[in-house]
């Protein structure tokens, strides 16, 4: 059995970065991610360097561009890492930008190194499309020798993102292993994605968990809740403030609100605004435009009935950071109805920080979480103390929550404990070997013990490690 070594990601929810141990010459480096909240270390700048040989790994493999999967990125290329860089075809096209805004928040700001720096990313990129085995170590003499392919498919997370089929033979002994890592998986129904599909089967699976202790409601039901926090806050006069990843996240909530603006009647939703205040949110949602072919039935057929599910009447971009603070005075001041999606995702930083400080003392507005919020986040303080009218500490000083605040877990991109567990039912072959990631350690544990039973009512024999 081949062996998996964690960089990051195996006992929390951030940092994902797996080392599949082909041999001892060679490796697979799967995710090379940023670590966030609790996850990260007091000398955060430690969990930047990548301080793992590096010698051996033949290629990178990226599931999806979301930062805590990719953040290490420039430090992996600056460690010397000249191999290619494994990814769908949608995600080679959103992976620049994403790494263009890592590098001037966390490395530097230079242009002229920038610009050099994409460009040898460019040159490593290899984007293979979906479903397509793709040789990565071929077969050659010698004792460890062995051929390695990859095969991307489907993982309905966010736009391009994929989880990993790998083939190993050992072509001295003619041994096989089939290894499967997850990724982050989506939910079924999610919007503009479609769901992911099982894999035929493998030996060992490296298995998200991050709800693997908790189910989500159903599309329907997660619809009407994101209408009532949003109609509660215009009966109040106020804003809805929505923390959200710039890719992924606010491309789904811009799908559900045209759908409730499409369908409402009321004169409030069809005169409200919903304000995107992120230029990078802004630019990742032109390249979801761009790339309708890779859409989901349902968002095909909205396109040919004359809807634009990413580009409504009542949809506004804010860019210049002018711009974004006339905006904050605007709507703090005025009341106006409106819905502001800004990063980041978790509040950790970004414009959202802003729509915080100006409205968290305002009974008028709500906080709307529509995602997983780490430990150790100002978004976990505000959602845990906020319905107790308690304080968060943002940037050195305290400010006190007045504001409403509410959660939608249903509009997590990711899977849920019912639909990480059909993810191994489904297949026709399960695997021996389940390794839980990406996840608390109360979600791991829920999940090890519903696997656990699964296999057991199933008269079949499995290990679940945590990590």
């Amino acid at each position: 059995m081949l062996d998996i070594i964690h960089h990051g990601g195996a006992t929390g929810v951030t940092g994902s970065c797996h080392q599949l141990l082909l041999n001892r010459h060679e490796s697979l480096l799967v995710d090379c991610g940023l670590f966030q909240g609790e996850d990260a270390a007091e000398d955060s700048f430690e969990q930047l360097q990548i301080e793992f040989d590096i010698s051996t790994v033949k290629a990178l493999i990226i599931t999806h561009v979301h930062i805590d999967h990719v953040g290490r990125l420039p430090y992996l290329l600056a460690a010397g890492f000249t191999g290619p860089i494994i990814c769908s075809i949608p995600t080679a096209k959103l992976l620049p930008l994403v790494i263009e805004d890592a590098l001037k928040i966390g490395f530097t700001r230079n242009a002229q190194l920038i610009e050099r720096f994409q460009a040898q990313l460019e040159k490593q990129i290899v984007s293979v499309p979906y479903g397509k085995w793709h040789s990565v170590v071929s077969d050659h003499t010698g004792p460890s020798s062995g051929t390695t392919r990859v095969k991307l498919k489907r993982a309905g997370h966010i736009l391009g993102s994929s989880y990993v089929e790998v083939s190993y033979q050992d072509t001295a002994s003619g041994e096989k292993e089939r290894i499967v890592f997850s990724g982050d998986l989506g939910a079924p129904y999610a919007p503009l994605l479609p769901a992911p599909k099982s894999p035929h089967g493998c030996d060992q699976l490296v298995l998200e968990s991050t709800y693997g202790n908790r189910n989500h409601p159903d599309r329907r039901q997660r619809r009407a809740t994101l209408k009532a926090a949003v109609e509660q806050a215009l009966a109040n006069g106020g804003t809805v403030m929505v923390p959200a990843f710039s890719i992924g996240r606010t491309q789904e909530l811009l799908y559900e609100l045209e759908t409730v603006i499409h369908q409402a009647r009321s004169p409030q939703w069809q005169s409200m605004e919903v304000i995107v205040d992120s230029p990078l949110a802004a630019r990742f949602t032109q390249v979801y435009r761009e790339l309708k072919p890779y859409w989901d039935k349902e968002a095909q057929s909205r396109l040919r009935s004359g809807r634009h599910p990413l580009s409504f009447a009542n949809l506004y971009t804010v860019d210049s950071h002018a711009e974004h603070e006339q905006t904050v005075e605007y709507l703090a001041k005025t009341g106006r109805p409106a819905v502001v999606i800004a990063a980041s995702g978790m509040c950790a930083g970004g414009r959202i920080m802003n729509y915080l400080k100006a409205m968290l003392g305002d009974e008028r507005h709500q906080v709307l979480f529509v995602g997983y919020q780490g430990a150790g986040t100002p978004g976990r303080d505000i959602q845990q103390y906020g319905p107790q009218g308690g304080w968060v500490n943002i940037d050195g000083e305290r400010y006190d929550i007045k504001a409403g605040v509410s959660s939608i877990s249903g509009y997590s991109a990711h899977a849920d404990q019912k639909d990480l567990l059909n993810f191994v039912k489904r297949m026709r072959r399960w695997p021996h070997t389940i390794r839980l990631v990406h996840g608390e350690q109360t979600a791991r544990n829920a999940l090890k013990n519903e696997l656990e039973s699964l296999y057991k009512r199933k008269g079949k024999k499995v290990r679940v490690l945590n990590g």
